[in-house]
Parts: C-alpha cells; sequence; structure tokens
C-alpha cells in the first residue's frame, strides 16, 4: 500500500513515502543515504515511548546505531532554549555535515529538529518521520522550519528542506480522537484552498479515515502532499502562491497566542476554526456564496471538530485584541495584513484588500456566540 509523492526542487529534490509499516523498513530506506551507519534522532516523550523501539529496530535491520536525544512534548519545545539543548547535543554527538538527524515526533518535533539541522554546521541533512497526522500532511513537508517566540508564532527560522520524509500510516492509530482530528483540521484546509473535488471526497469518506480505514488515510495523507508538494516546487520561499497554504492561519495563529500556545488549543484546531472565519469574512465581502461557509462548517461539525469562538475553553481577548495579535502574523507587510479567502471551496487566494472593520465584525459576532 505504500504510496510516493516526489517532490521536485532540483538539488534539494526528495520523496515522501507514505503507508503503513514504514518504521519497521526506515533503515533500508535510509541506509543509501549515510556516509556512515549513524544517526542522531530527536523525539519527544510521548512518542518515545509507543515508537522509539520500532524505529531503532527498524535501523538496526539496516545495521544503523542511533544515539536519541528525547524533548518533553507540547507547543512550548519550539523554543530558543530547547533549540540550544538540540544544537549543543548535536554537536557533543559529533554530528558531521554528511551525516543524518532524524525529526521524530509531531509538528513541534519536525519544526524544532529541522531549524537545529538548518543552523549545525551551516546545514546538515535531516530525515523527517511525522508521528501526527497533522505532521505527515503538513509540517514535514515544504521544508519550513523554525520556532516560536514570545510575540508569535514561527517568527525564528529557516527554510531547510529534508532529504527523505517516511509517513507511517500505522502510527496514526496510536494518536487520540483529540489529535487525529486537530491534524484533520489542515487535511480539509487543502480541499478548500485548490481542490473542490477533495473536499467532496472528504464529506463522504474522511470518516472512514477518522474511523481507522487504512486505504482511506493513505489516500487523505498522499492527496494532501501531492497538493502541498506541487505548490511548495512553483513557490519554495513563499514568494506568490504558497501562501495559500496559510488558509485559516492568519486567525488560528492569533488564536493561537491568545490561549498562550497550550493544550487549550492545538494547532489544527485553531486552523479549523480559522477556515471557517476565513470563509465567513468571504461571504461577507460578497466574494463567496452565502453557502459556502455553512458547507465547511457542517463538514467540520460531521467530524466533531472545533468550529467556532465557543468551542475554546477560557477567556479571549476581544476583536480588537485578537487583531493586534493577527499584526505579528509573517503575512504582514509594510503593516498591512494579508489574509487568503476564497472565492467558493477550492478557490482561494491571497489579498490585502481586506478592511479592518470587517474582521472586526467577524471577530466580534464570533465572540459574541460564546
Amino acid at each position: 500500500m505504500m504510496e510516493t509523492v516526489h517532490v521536485g526542487l532540483g538539488e534539494r529534490a526528495y520523496d515522501i513515502r507514505i503507508g503503513p509499516g514504514l518504521l519497521a523498513g526506515v533503515g533500508e530506506l535510509i541506509a543509501p543515504m549515510l556516509a556512515r551507519p549513524k544517526v542522531a534522532v530527536i523525539t519527544e516523550d510521548n512518542v518515545a515511548q509507543q515508537h522509539l523501539t520500532a524505529l531503532r529496530a527498524g535501523l538496526e535491520a539496516a545495521g544503523i546505531s542511533a544515539s536519541v536525544l528525547t524533548l518533553p512534548p507540547g507547543e512550548a519545545t519550539k523554543s530558543w532554549p530547547h533549540l540550544q539543548r538540540a544544537v549543543e547535543w548535536l554537536l557533543a554527538e559529533k554530528i558531521e555535515r554528511n551525516d543524518m538527524v532524524i525529526a521524530f515526533g509531531g509538528g513541534v518535533i519536525g519544526d524544532l529538529v529541522g531549524f537545529a539541522a538548518a543552523v549545525l554546521r551551516r546545514g546538515v541533512r535531516f530525515v523527517q518521520v511525522p508521528t501526527s497526522l497533522l505532521a505527515q500532511v503538513d509540517s514535514s513537508v515544504g521544508g519550513k522550519t523554525g520556532i516560536n517566540a514570545p510575540q508569535g508564532k514561527n517568527l525564528i527560522g529557516a527554510f531547510h528542506q529534508p532529504s527523505l520524509v517516511l509517513a507511517d500510516t500505522d502510527v496514526l492509530g496510536t494518536l487520540s480522537e483529540r489529535d487525529y482530528l486537530a491534524g484533520y483540521g489542515e487535511v480539509v484546509k487543502y480541499g478548500l484552498l485548490g481542490d473542490s473535488d477533495f473536499f467532496q471526497w472528504l464529506e463522504g469518506n474522511a470518516s472512514r479515515a477518522a474511523a481507522g480505514d487504512m486505504a482511506a488515510r493513505v489516500a487523505i495523507v498522499k492527496r494532501s502532499v501531492q497538493m502541498k508538494a506541487d505548490i511548495v516546487v512553483r513557490d519554495e520561499t513563499e514568494q506568490g502562491d504558497r501562501a495559500l497554504l496559510n488558509l485559516g492561519h492568519t486567525f488560528c495563529h492569533a488564536l493561537e497566542a491568545a490561549t498562550g500556545y497550550s493544550d487549550r488549543l492545538l494547532h489544527g484546531e485553531g486552523v479549523a476554526i480559522g477556515c471557517a472565519l476565513a470563509f465567513e469574512l468571504s461571504a461577507r465581502m460578497g466574494l463567496c456564496a452565502q453557502e459556502d461557509p455553512s458547507r465547511v462548517r457542517a463538514h467540520l461539525r460531521d467530524m466533531k471538530m472545533k468550529v467556532d469562538l465557543a468551542d475554546i475553553p477560557g477567556d479571549l481577548p476581544d476583536a480588537g485584541g485578537l487583531i493586534e495579535l493577527m499584526k505579528q502574523d509573517k503575512k504582514v507587510q509594510a503593516g498591512t495584513l494579508h489574509f487568503i479567502l476564497a472565492r467558493g471551496i477550492g478557490q482561494a487566494f491571497v489579498t490585502s484588500d481586506v478592511p479592518t472593520e470587517m474582521v472586526e465584525s467577524v471577530l466580534q459576532d464570533a465572540l459574541r456566540g460564546r
């Protein structure tokens, strides 16, 4: 059942392997890329407890030894102290430019370890072995690496493409329902931004994938990463089309900052809420049909996902406070916010022509729903 998606970036090209049982074959897949039979693995506590034994066995089967650093789980790990810890550990392990670092975990580990690999010796190679649905369909692909700052999410980082991505879909079976559905927020984003047929397919099949159907899970991951790979090849460093991948993220990043990057709101949950808000804003601006936001929200509700600001526990800033948090977004240019809006499902576009009072109105109404 293994599928392969190629990311055609010339000298930085790489493959994404997708399917069940890949951890068992990890050594065989990585061995041809190694200058010596040694790798450095950086993971986090929860992933290590569940899957590190399988990863080690897969490496050892190909005669590859692994040194391992285990970090705490959670968004707070994407920070200067843990980046410093990771880089200094890699130096202590005498990892050389031709060696390989393995990022073994969800999006937090992938972003942090990718950034550590980018700055270590001005760039060492790394492999993404994503263990969450969110990481498999989105953050492990495309070379965006980085950490958070107090001022906002992902404000410190670098573009550094992996040498290989291994998405073992068996691992998804160990996720909690909440973590799986958080990842699904990024899946549905792909249909909304550029493929209405995929969104329609999700309306009929995503519940099967959530229930554990392996063929449906492989199909979801493959289509998502194919869409991302196509966009990354056209616009690797986000000068144009790649910004479309941030559908829902302007709202999401503000909400994550407002909730302190805590378990009150997982990233994919924020993306789902952000997509719903982006379609609501699009409809109010007359860009898309009034039925489109309702269809988006109905599907998210059918999948038992967070959809509204009312679904976020605890207090939130007022509309003005959320807009101030949005202004820390990386898409701000010359002090102007750029939004990804939609002319319909599958028809997203980037614009700066969004009246602040319209955004404020959408947020005020959403907050009143709390």
